[in-house]
């Protein structure tokens, strides 16, 4: 029976996700990046200035996580963390022009695994599988916000 596990939906899940983020960490390893600080940057160059507690959900990373990201990209000269106009406590975070520029030389590779993955998967396919993948979680997080029975 312990064939079946290693065989089942949620073991290659496990193994896309940590193949995927094996990529993700060789594409951005000449960079000096990891992947939380890619995302950081992400959308920081696509959406603008963000107040730093927002990445906390976002990312779902614990606050010690984020300041060490944080403090990475700051150190580095890639964004800057100032007091939110509306809230003096808050840390707005911005993009810098070193990091706009770094921004755009960086592959990007969300794209690159994205089209490695899927690149010969019919739509179709594509999207059952984002369909079961999201019901399943859902149902996963639904059973947390429950409280597990076991």
């Amino acid at each position: 029976m312990d064939h079946l596990k290693h065989n089942s939906a949620a073991a290659w899940v496990k193994r896309y996700y940590l193949a995927s983020r094996a990529v993700m960490e060789a594409t951005l390893r000449p960079h000096d990046l990891g992947s939380t600080q890619w995302y950081v940057l992400w959308q920081l160059a696509n959406n603008g200035p963000t107040v730093q507690r927002d990445f906390l959900s976002m990312l779902q990373v614990e606050k010690p996580t984020l300041s060490e990201v944080v403090s990475a990209l700051v150190r580095k000269g890639f964004i800057e963390q100032t007091p939110a106009a509306d809230d003096q406590r808050q840390r707005l975070l911005t993009i810098t022009p070193a990091g706009r520029k770094l921004w755009q030389e960086l592959p990007d590779p969300i794209s690159l695994i994205l089209k490695v993955s899927f690149d010969e998967v019919a739509e179709a396919e594509l999207a059952t599988v984002v369909r079961v993948l999201q019901g399943a979680t859902g149902r996963l997080t639904h059973l947390l916000s429950e409280g597990t029975k076991t």
